[in-house]
């Protein structure tokens, strides 16, 4: 039975990644070292990590002016990290709050002494409007690019809007963002990069200030100039990101991975829209391409298929514990032929439940 991973995260992982970690655990590189035991000061290493960072730079255009930073922690430290990092002018800060991860990260944001921040949530549909609060300076305004619970996202992102911080843990490299609109960016691991345990911060260096009353540990200054490796680098987890890069380089980059993803979640939401029993609220403009959320409205339903689901090896369906429901989520690794055999489940599941 072929399993396929639809779980929000940590999600699936290329196979042709997974093939070459099995190949050269043992002997990364020819070295007769596991990539689990070398050093980080090794020129191994060095290499290995330049070539994760390179790939990533030619992937998202990011130029000299900012720094990529291979860290610890995942994007819930960042939630502080941030906040301590990008506030030395204005002291005030404002968060869209677009649903549960950027609430958490705009509480995170709260609990630091003598920051303001503001609430940006006016719907204009299902989603807040991006905008600042009001016409005071701001150090930044945060968005979340994709909500992993909520099923939606932001497709586009207004130019002039002003300095943009952007959580894209869930749909970075999954469709075009020009990196340029932002001041920094943040993304964790375990959904379209490689394994949890390390988070992907791009930031501007002219807005990098040595801040010697943070942790060592969670000062982008000053882990820009030690290369992300002030103390010991998640190794692992950025030698598997470097061949996750690489793959999607070769699949053609974003654009291509995008056109992919598109044509996936069309399929996905073309079904479920003409379903008889399965249903997604979503307005059509706000829909995540990544994570896709659907119901029967029915909780006992929904169990079952979520159930049923797994047994057949289709893994990681049922929907965050705070909606219920399900979720597919679709990160860049997802194989056409994981889609075809979600809906072929769901064709059966509709045929068997269809008139209860």
């Amino acid at each position: 039975m072929t399993v396929y991973n639809f779980s929000a995260g940590p999600g699936v992982l290329p196979a042709a990644v997974l093939d070459q970690i099995q190949t050269e655990l043992k002997s990364f590189n020819s070295s007769q070292m596991s990539i689990l035991e070398i050093s980080h000061r090794s020129q191994q290493y060095i290499e290995m990590q330049q070539a994760a960072e390179d790939s990533l730079r030619d992937l998202m255009q990011i130029d000299d002016r900012y720094a990529v930073l291979f860290l610890h922690g995942g994007a819930t430290l960042q939630f502080t990290s941030v906040p301590l990092n990008m506030t030395d002018h204005h002291h005030h800060v404002a968060y869209i709050n677009s649903g549960h991860w950027a609430q958490k990260a705009m509480d995170a944001a709260n609990k630091i002494n003598g920051l303001a921040v503001d609430e940006v949530s006016k719907m204009t549909s299902q989603l807040p409007e991006i905008r600042p609060l009001n016409d005071m300076p701001l150090d930044y305004i945060h968005l979340t690019t994709n909500n992993t619970i909520e099923g939606t996202a932001y497709h586009q992102v207004p130019v002039n809007i002003g300095p943009l911080v952007a959580d894209m843990s869930s749909n970075i490299l999954a469709e075009p963002y020009d990196i340029n609109q932002f001041d920094l960016v943040y993304a964790g691991a375990q959904k379209n990069i490689g394994p949890a345990g390390m988070a992907v911060v791009i930031v501007k260096r002219n807005r990098l200030t040595n801040h010697p009353k943070i942790s060592d540990v969670m000062n982008y200054w000053l882990e820009d100039q030690k290369h992300s490796e002030l103390n010991t680098p998640p190794v692992f987890s950025i030698y598997a990101a470097g061949l996750v890069f690489k793959w999607l380089k070769e699949f053609g980059g974003v654009p291509a991975i995008y056109q992919q993803n598109l044509a996936q979640a069309n399929l996905l939401y073309d079904f479920i829209d003409n379903s008889t029993i399965f249903n997604n609220s979503v307005n059509v403009a706000e829909r995540s391409l990544t994570n896709i959320v659907f119901s029967t409205g029915n909780d006992q339903l929904d169990h079952q298929f979520s159930s049923e689901a797994n047994e057949q090896g289709l893994i990681g369906l049922a929907g965050h514990r705070l909606v219920g429901g399900m979720r597919a989520s679709l990160y860049n690794a997802m194989p056409n032929a994981g889609v075809q055999a979600l809906i072929k489940f769901m064709q059966q599941f509709e045929l068997n439940h269809g008139g209860l």
